[in-house]
């Protein structure tokens, strides 16, 4: 049995601040004995037209969240930060950026996911519209992080409203799938929660929703950093303002038992209409 902790922040646009609050909230994991801690989407820096300028120090940041790793013994799920360039290491010409999220062991980075879906859509807030596909490039390749404890499949804040991709890392082995975000305030109160436990029960895994929560500049973020089981049953959840840490026990042999008793991979048809 593994303990994982799911991270809510308020980030701003200031690294070194940020960088306190990550640091702190992993050892708060620790002290728990986690072997695993997932930040949410813009953790280390929450700030509208500075993607470039983070993206420009993404290896010193990598580093640093490698060194946090070690330093602590616990593996990381660094939500997403801009990244210059793409796996292969091709930089990104056109004035984008990819969104990246990282699997870190106590060794060193695992896996490296980019964000396939990207936010282009109409939002009834003080933002009004979002148009992600101007500021990023997408990502188009799935994957799934072998750890000792489970294989985590890796996804990013819009992906939770496309059961395809959680299926398919479920297809690939996935028991834990992570999902960092920063949900818009109007978005995250009516289908947050309810994503949460969708793509659990679609996909028979845990989902780790990390979360973003309250006012960056012009935006405003739900929260609710929230861990779903292989039921589709909500765990725990962070049901108050600014910095939080939420914390559940892991089962392998569990999950095994809820996926034999309603066998739904075995069972899934493909239906041509």
């Amino acid at each position: 049995m593994t303990l994982l902790s799911v991270a809510q922040m308020n980030s701003q646009d200031d690294i070194e601040a940020n960088f306190l609050v990550i640091e702190s909230l992993i050892q708060q994991s620790k002290a728990q004995a986690a072997e695993l801690v997932v930040f949410p989407e813009n953790f280390v820096c929450f700030a509208a037209g500075k993607q470039r300028e983070t993206a420009a120090q993404f290896e010193s940041i990598q580093s640093r969240l490698e060194q946090l790793a070690h330093r602590y013994q616990i593996w990381i799920v660094a939500g997403t930060l801009p990244c210059p360039f793409r796996p292969d290491g091709s930089i990104v010409t056109d004035g984008r950026v990819r969104t990246v999220s990282l699997c870190i062991s106590p060794e060193g980075t695992e896996a490296r996911y980019d964000k396939i879906h990207l936010f282009d859509v109409q939002v009834g807030d003080s933002v009004g519209g979002y148009q992600e596909s101007k500021f990023f490039e997408p990502g188009n390749d799935v994957v799934v992080a072998k750890t000792p404890f489970g294989n985590i499949g890796l996804m990013v804040c819009y992906d939770l409203r496309f059961p395809e991709l959680a299926l398919t890392l479920r297809q690939q082995g996935a028991h834990i799938l992570t999902a960092p975000a920063a949900f818009t305030y109007t978005t995250g109160q009516l289908h947050w929660q309810l994503l949460l436990q969708a793509r659990a029960m679609d996909s028979q895994c845990y989902v780790l929703g990390a979360a973003q929560q309250g006012r960056h500049g012009d935006r405003q973020t739900w929260g609710h950093a929230g861990i779903t089981d292989s039921r589709g049953q909500l765990s725990k959840m962070v049901n108050a303002e600014g910095h939080a840490l939420i914390s559940t026990h892991f089962d392998l042999a569990e999950q095994e038992k809820v996926r034999l008793a309603m066998p739904l991979m075995q069972h899934r048809q493909l239906i041509h209409y």
